[in-house]
């Protein structure tokens, strides 16, 4: 029943939060896309050299001797992810958002993580779509779960059981992944095994398939913070299984601070990404064209974190595009759609990259132009000096070699929670 009263038995302004959400990019499909197919993702650029922020698996594409992606064909996936807030009710969002066919959930389920692929004992249940158990998701869109009962804390482990009855492998279309998750899931033998206490001998993967988000119900006062960047908020080259990026420090100091505990925060990075343009599927759509989906559609997102465009600096190499004023205008946007919805938007400045694979002088005055940009403007809504925290004073447009994980591009865990440290929480008050 509509019209205020209740739906599905609960009240119609029940207050989802996201706590938990990552950002998706696609795969391509092993089989040829059918020529009629609808171009539902962007078809990629002429390949950049690979930047450092790229994954190994990333970098290494296409490359002789390296294994093929893997494939399910009537497997079951769990899939590990971290808590930034706790609830009692839940729901999962699964994504097909970059297939072009229609895909097949036989059987899903929720649970507490124990240790490896282990649950906690009593905590499984099945996850139901309008009353199902199986679901298929279309063509570029996304399904909701029926909410479930289960109790969580923030900075839980939470599995997610994926029963997926068809052959990817032979599946005409991209299939929606984020590949660095750092974080090591699980994939079974043959069939479905949704909810069973722990898998035999498991295949792992450090990527999530077809996740989007975990959802609570949560009290009117909860909101959720939206991290939006590339791999330096992905977390490429923390220690995987550790919840060593930035957005979790942050994340375990607002849960640490009674005025700021009632924030979640939803990591929307992804490795190579760029403000204006796209190097390839594995690096995803620019984040401008991705704005709506991993920001405003976020369940009671009230803020927004930016670290974007070292990618768009390093990647042009010594090319003259994209120049500083063309990054700006970029941020210049996405401050304006925030502000539409209502929301606080924070620039973070730009960290070092002098010694990266992809470092050049005139990148390295780009970069000094929009991080002026970011700290003078007051265009944003605050500022997070991140450029700060992780240089060398001794040499500015270097890591700090403490803070350097050996790539001068990427933080290591110290530098990471120098950053998350380094965020005010006098911004969410």
């Amino acid at each position: 029943m509509l019209g205020g009263l209740t739906v599905s038995g609960q009240q119609a302004a029940t207050h989802w939060v996201g706590i938990w959400a990552t950002a998706d990019t696609w795969r391509a499909p092993a089989v040829p896309v059918p020529s009629n197919s609808p171009p539902l993702v962007p078809a990629p650029a002429t390949p950049a050299p690979p930047p450092a922020a790229a994954t190994p698996a990333a970098q290494s594409a296409g490359g002789r001797g390296i294994p093929p992606p893997l494939q399910f064909n009537g497997q079951t996936l769990r899939q590990v992810v971290h808590t930034t807030f706790g609830g009692d009710q839940l729901r999962v969002v699964f994504s097909n958002a970059f297939g072009t066919a229609p895909i097949t959930v036989g059987a899903a389920g929720i649970a507490i993580r124990d240790k490896e692929s282990a649950i906690v004992a009593g905590s499984a249940h099945p996850l139901m779509f309008a009353g199902q158990a199986t679901t298929t998701i279309p063509a570029g869109a996304t399904i909701v779960s029926d909410a479930v009962t289960l109790k969580t804390t923030p900075m839980a482990d939470l599995a997610i059981d994926v029963f997926l009855p068809a052959d990817t492998g032979a599946w005409p279309s991209p299939l929606t992944i984020h590949n660095g998750a750092m974080e090591t899931n699980f994939v079974s033998a043959s069939g479905n095994h949704v909810g069973e206490p722990s898998f035999s001998s498991p295949t792992t993967t450090p990527s999530w398939f077809l996740l989007s988000r975990v959802e609570a119900v949560a009290p009117a006062n909860a909101a959720a913070i939206v991290t939006l960047g590339d791999s330096i908020t992905d977390g490429t080259r923390s220690t995987p299984g550790t919840n060593s990026r930035w957005p979790d420090v942050l994340a375990r100091r607002l849960q640490a601070n009674a005025a700021t505990r009632h924030l979640s925060v939803l990591n929307a990075g992804i490795a190579g990404n760029r403000v204006l343009t796209e190097a390839n599927s594995a690096f995803g759509i620019n984040v401008l064209a991705r704005f709506d989906r991993d920001v405003l559609a976020q369940p009671g997102v009230r803020y927004v974190i930016v670290l974007e465009g070292i990618n768009d600096i390093g990647m042009a190499g010594r090319g003259a595009g994209p120049a500083a004023a063309e990054l700006i205008a970029g941020h210049q946007q996405m401050i304006e759609r925030a502000h539409v919805h209502g929301l606080k938007i924070f620039g973070a400045t730009l960290t070092p990259f002098e010694g990266a694979a992809y470092y050049t002088p005139e990148g390295e005055v780009k970069r000094q132009a929009v991080n002026t940009w970011i700290r003078t403007s007051k265009a944003y809504d605050g500022v997070i000096d991140f450029d700060a925290v992780i240089r060398d004073p001794a040499q500015p447009t270097k890591f700090l070699p403490a803070f350097n994980s050996g790539d001068n591009l990427h933080p290591n865990d110290a530098g990471y929670k120098a950053m998350g440290e380094a965020v005010d929480l006098a911004l969410f008050r």
